[in-house]
C-alpha cells in the first residue's frame, strides 16, 4: 500500500526523552503500512543509535539513518526528506511526541482540503505554543486571514510534491532559525494551508535539563544574521504594504521587543543584554519602517521606540515597571446549571498587591516618536488603556495538567469602569461567566479523564496576561458538588497548594464524599432502593450498581438512575431479590458507566435479603472526627466566602 505519511525525526543525544516519541509513533491510529518513521541520527554520542537500531529491527515501518554530526537540524531533516516515500512529510523533534490520531487526522484533513501544508494543534509542556491560531479550524488559511505567522516551528505536515516543485529544503549547518526560513516560504508559496484545531496533534516539550536547542544562550550576531534571512523570504514573496508589515511585526514582536522587556530583559546578564540590544537595534533601524511597530500593543510600541532611539537604560526602567503589573482573577461563584458548570469571575490588572489605576479620561493619541521619559511612556500606556477598554476581553481556558492541552470555554462578560478611592483615577474591571459543558469542552468533544486547571486570560491595556482563577482560602475543598453530565463525573475543587480552581474529571474518589452516606438515609420499598447522593444531574441519568457478595459469589451489576432532587440527586434501582439470597452485598456506584474506563465507587452500606425484606447495614461505622466535621462544613463555608468575594467586587 502507498505510504501516506513519512515522519522525519532528526536525532542528537536525546537520551530517554526519545522514548515518548517512539511510543507515540507506535500508538498511531494510521495503520503501520500507511506511514513510515525515519530517524536521522546526526552523530549522537549517547546510547541512542543502538536504541534506534533495536527499534527498527523490531518495527517494520521504522527506519534509521546514521550520519556524521552536522551541527544542527537542517541537514538531518533534508536527509529524511530525500529518503521519504510518503505523499506527505511530517517533522517531529526527538524530544516531542504526537497525539495518537495525529497522522490520520492531519492526512485526512490535508486530502479533504487540498492542502500543501497542515498545521496541527499544539500543546506546550513547559514552553509556549500559539494560542490564537488554534481557536478554530481553518480549512483554507493564509497569512492574511489567520495568524499563521505565529507558528514557525517545523512540526507540521508538508506535501512532498509541493516541496519538490518549489525546491524547498532546510538551510544546513550550525545556524539558528532555519525553520523560520523554511516554514515562511512554505506559507507564502503553498496553494493552500489548513489549520487543524479540534485535536491536539503535537506535544512540544521543554526538557527537564533545559537542553532543548531553543533554550540555549546564543550568539546575537549570528542569530540576527539568520533572522535577516527569514525577512529576506518575506521581502521576496510579498509587496511593500500592510501584509509585509504585519509579517515583519511577528519578528519585531517575538524576537526583539519581547527580549527587551519585562523579566526576560531584567534576568539577562548585563554584558549579554548589551550585546542583544546592539544587534536588535541594528535590525530594527535597518529593516523596519514605521508601519511595522505601529501595529503592536501600546507597551510593545514603547519598547520598540526606545530600541530604535538607542535607550537601553530606559528600557530597563520600563521593564521594572512592567514586571509589577500582574493579572488578578477572582472567582465569583461556581455552580451547576442544567448539566453545565457556570464559573463567575472578575478580572483586572494589579500593580504590586493593589488594583492598578488609570486616568479617568483616555486618549488615542498615537506614539509619534520615542517618549521623552519612562514616566511619559507609562502615562501614554495608561491613557491608551482607558481609550481601548471597549476592546478588553476575558477568556477562560482549561489546561489538562499532564499533557498541557488547552481548551477555550465560552465566556459572557461585561466591562466596568470603577472609581478608585480618593485620586480621581479608575480601575478597569472585566466581569464574566464562563460555561463549561463536559460533553463539548474539549474542542467540541468530551473532556478526557484527568485534572484540569482553570486559567483566565485577560486582554486589557495592551497586555495579554494569564493567571489561574483564584486563590481563595478554601484550599483543598470542593467548590461545588460533582456533576454527572456528558458521560463524565466532573468535580470542581480548590487546589490544596494555591487555592485556585481546578476540575477533576472521572478520577475523584474520596472527594465525591459518598462515604458520608449512612444506612438511615437509604430507603427500601419492596425491591426498589433509593439513596440520596451529592451529585448534580441535569435530568434522569443512567448509572450502574455493582453488588459484591462473599467469596465464590459472582458480582451482580444492576442498572439504576440518578434523578435531580433539590440541589442533589437520588439514586434509584430495582434489586434482583431472587438472585441475592441471604448473602450481604456491598454496593458500588458507577455514575458514568459509558466512560472508556468506568469507575465504581464504594458506598458505605451493604444490602441483605432476609425473610423477603431488604436490610441495610453500615460497611464501616461512621467515626466523626475533625476532618469529617470540616468536610461537612465545606460547602456552606464556600458559599459564605464567595458571597464575601462578590460583595468586595461591587
Amino acid at each position: 500500500m502507498p505510504v501516506k505519511v513519512s515522519v522525519v525525526i532528526p536525532v542528537y543525544n536525546p537520551g530517554n526523552y526519545i522514548e515518548d516519541c517512539i511510543a507515540s509513533l507506535r500508538r498511531q491510529s494510521l495503520p503501520p503500512d500507511e506511514f513510515e518513521a525515519i530517524f536521522v541520527d546526526d552523530g549522537s554520542t549517547d546510547d541512542t543509535p543502538a536504541r534506534l537500531d533495536a527499534v527498527a529491527a523490531e518495527v517494520e515501518n521504522i527506519k534509521v539513518i546514521h550520519q556524521e554530526a552536522s551541527g544542527w537540524s537542517g541537514k538531518p531533516r533534508n536527509v529524511g526528506i530525500a529518503a521519504s516515500e510518503g505523499e506527505f512529510v511530517m517533522f517531529v523533534d526527538n524530544d516531542d511526541y504526537l497525539g495518537d490520531e495525529a497522522l490520520e487526522r492531519m492526512y485526512d484533513y490535508a486530502v479533504a482540503n487540498g492542502a500543501d501544508v497542515v498545521v496541527g494543534k499544539m500543546a506546550g509542556k513547559g514552553r509556549g505554543v500559539p494560542v490564537e491560531l488554534f481557536r478554530r479550524n481553518h480549512p483554507r488559511a493564509t497569512v492574511d486571514n489567520a495568524p499563521l505567522i505565529d507558528s514557525l516551528t517545523p512540526h507540521k505536515m508538508f506535501r512532498r510534491a509541493f516541496l519538490d516543485r518549489i525546491g524547498l529544503r532546510f538551510p544546513e549547518g550550525r545556524r539558528r532559525l532555519e525553520d523560520h526560513v523554511f516554514v515562511t516560504e512554505a506559507y507564502l508559496r503553498a496553494d493552500n494551508v489548513s489549520v487543524l484545531s479540534d485535536y491536539v496533534c503535537y506535544y512540544h516539550l521543554k526538557r527537564d535539563d533545559a537542553s532543548n536547542a531553543g533554550f540555549q544562550r546564543f550568539d546575537p550576531v549570528g542569530y540576527f544574521a539568520n533572522l535577516r534571512e527569514a525577512l529576506d523570504v518575506v521581502e521576496k514573496y510579498t509587496e511593500p504594504g500592510k501584509t509585509r508589515d504585519r509579517l515583519f511585526r511577528r519578528w519585531l514582536r517575538n524576537e526583539m521587543v519581547e527580549r527587551m522587556r519585562g523579566r526576560r530583559l531584567l534576568s539577562a546578564p548585563e554584558d549579554y543584554r548589551q550585546e542583544l540590544f546592539k544587534e536588535i537595534r541594528s535590525v530594527v533601524v535597518e529593516r523596519f519602517g514605521p508601519g511595522v511597530a505601529a501595529g503592536l500593543q501600546p507597551t510593545q510600541q514603547v519598547v520598540a521606540a526606545l530600541i530604535a532611539d538607542g535607550r537601553l537604560d530606559d528600557l530597563v526602567k520600563f521593564a521594572e515597571w512592567e514586571v509589577s503589573v500582574t493579572p488578578t482573577a477572582v472567582p465569583d461563584g461556581v455552580e451547576w446549571d442544567g448539566g453545565v458548570l457556570r464559573i463567575g469571575l472578575s478580572a483586572e490588572l494589579a500593580s504590586g498587591d493593589t488594583p492598578m489605576t488609570f486616568p479617568a479620561k483616555g486618549s488615542k493619541e498615537p506614539l509619534a516618536g520615542p517618549p521623552a521619559s519612562v514616566q511619559e511612556a507609562v502615562d501614554w500606556v495608561g491613557a491608551h488603556s482607558v481609550a481601548g477598554f471597549g476592546r478588553a476581553t476575558v477568556e477562560v481556558l482549561l489546561t489538562e495538567r499532564t499533557s498541557s492541552a488547552q481548551f477555550f470555554q465560552p465566556v459572557e462578560f461585561t466591562r466596568e469602569t470603577v472609581p478608585a478611592e480618593g485620586d480621581g483615577r479608575v480601575r478597569l474591571v472585566v466581569r464574566g461567566t464562563a460555561t463549561v459543558d463536559p460533553a463539548t469542552a474539549a474542542d467540541g468533544g468530551p473532556l478526557d479523564a484527568g485534572l484540569y486547571d482553570v486559567f483566565v486570560r485577560v486582554k486589557l491595556g495592551g497586555w495579554t496576561k494569564q493567571s489561574r482563577l483564584g486563590p481563595v482560602t478554601l484550599k483543598g475543598r470542593t467548590a461545588a458538588d460533582a456533576g454527572v453530565a456528558g458521560g463524565r463525573v466532573v468535580l470542581p475543587y480548590w487546589t490544596a497548594k494555591q487555592g485556585t480552581l481546578a476540575l477533576d474529571v472521572d478520577t475523584a474518589s474520596k472527594r465525591l464524599e459518598l462515604g458520608r452516606l449512612t444506612p438511615g438515609e437509604v430507603t427500601v420499598s419492596g425491591d426498589r432502593v433509593e439513596v440520596p447522593v451529592p451529585f448534580h444531574v441535569p435530568g434522569e441519568t443512567p448509572v450502574l450498581l455493582k453488588l459484591t457478595g462473599g467469596s465464590g459469589t459472582a458480582p451482580r451489576q444492576v442498572p439504576g438512575t440518578l434523578r435531580p432532587k433539590g440541589e442533589a440527586a437520588v439514586l434509584e434501582a430495582v434489586l434482583p431479590l431472587a438472585e441475592l439470597g441471604t448473602t450481604p452485598w456491598q454496593v458500588a456506584l458507577s455514575p458514568a458507566p459509558d466512560a472508556a474506563e468506568p469507575r465504581f465507587h464504594p458506598l458505605p452500606f451493604a444490602l441483605r435479603v432476609k425473610a423477603g425484606r431488604v436490610q441495610v447495614s453500615a460497611v464501616r461505622p461512621p467515626r466523626p472526627g475533625v476532618g469529617q466535621r470540616l468536610a461537612r462544613r465545606a460547602r456552606p463555608l464556600a458559599r459564605k466566602v464567595l458571597r464575601r468575594i462578590r460583595a468586595r467586587g461591587k
